[in-house]
């Protein structure tokens, strides 16, 4: 073979193996997907904001570095299992789980990607992770559990800010894995505190307003309301209802008080969805999700709304204003 032929048959294949060279490029370059499984609709949802602000907080912009997958069940838990397949079929890198439904929905789709939890309940007792310091699976994240000492808590607030309350009504949503756990946990609390349940459970809009119509027909003297991402989502909807029935009622998070819910106390998720990018960070930039403890809160805050208390005539006692870690006027 002469130099020249050589030089040709050189140049050719270096032409023919440039197109494989840049796709390889490209694919090594291709940002980052982020699949997310969220209860709701996440549309102008303040905690799933709050998990893109984190994102941001550390460099990372949807649209520029990396790829966001939403699928939203719309408050229906039954399709949470087939969102998490469609995730899975994408080869997302990781999901982010926006409820304890959605969490048990993406863990038991897949064992494989990592998955990170904005919130749960207890992921030991729910049979996702081994344990919350080793977690030794796919899924790690926060989890915010509603144990015994929480219920004991917001029931013995409500009872000291309505000294002469008996009966409280506990709404519910029935498809929570960690509302049925935390039952026997709100019985063992009530009965302690002298305070007689009513259970009630809701999955929707049309529900919840036909559980507030039992409740204005028992009248009890007070409502717990259960954390829980549909709830939430009608947050605007129980203040109302409850204002209609007139009927002091207590949650599980600020975001309740702040739009006119009469007081809350538990956590404030969106600094755990704002927590949650962290892991998120972590597992893009090659952490196991089995190495990555899951962290519990450590801040609980009690807020009551004077504004609401006063539109229900209640004259919360000065000693339990003063434990507020805000009141909203």
């Amino acid at each position: 073979m002469s130099l020249v032929t050589g030089w040709l048959a050189t140049a050719i294949v270096l032409l023919l193996a440039a197109p494989v060279a840049t796709v390889d490029a490209q694919l090594s370059e291709r940002p980052p997907r982020v699949g997310v499984l969220w209860p709701t609709d996440s549309s102008n949802n303040p905690l799933f904001d709050a998990f893109l602000q984190g994102l941001r907080d550390l460099g990372w912009v949807e649209g520029r570095n990396i790829v966001i997958e939403r699928r939203s069940a719309e408050g229906r838990t039954d399709r949470l299992p087939d969102l998490a397949a469609d995730l899975v079929r994408l080869k997302v890198d990781v999901i982010l789980t926006g409820s304890t439904p959605a969490a048990t929905a993406a863990r038991k789709t897949t064992g494989a990607i990592p998955i990170v939890m904005g919130t749960s309940g207890d992921p030991v007792r729910l049979g996702l992770v081994s344990s919350l310091a080793h977690p030794g699976g796919n899924v790690t994240g926060l989890t915010y559990d509603v144990d015994l000492q929480t219920i004991s808590k917001m029931l013995e607030l409500l009872k000291e800010a309505i000294p002469n309350v008996r009966r409280v009504a506990l709404l519910l949503h029935p498809d929570n894995p960690a509302h049925a756990m935390a039952t026997r946990d709100i019985s063992t609390a009530s009965h302690l505190l002298g305070i007689q349940l009513q259970v009630l459970k809701a999955r929707d809009s049309k529900e919840i307003g036909a559980a507030f119509s039992v409740m204005t027909r028992a009248r009890p003297g007070a409502v717990l309301v259960m954390t829980d991402a549909v709830f939430t989502q009608h947050r605007a909807e129980l203040r109302d209802l409850a204002a209609k029935s007139r009927l002091p009622v207590m949650y599980g998070q600020r975001l309740y008080p702040e739009v006119g819910g009469l007081m809350s106390y538990g956590v404030d998720l969106r600094a755990s969805f704002r927590q949650s990018a962290t892991y998120v960070d972590k597992i893009l930039k090659g952490a196991r999700p089995a190495d990555l403890p899951i962290e519990q809160p450590t801040k609980y805050e009690f807020v009551v709304n004077l504004k609401t208390a006063k539109a229900l005539g209640l004259a919360i006692p000065q000693s339990v204003l003063l434990r507020t870690d805000q009141l909203i006027d």
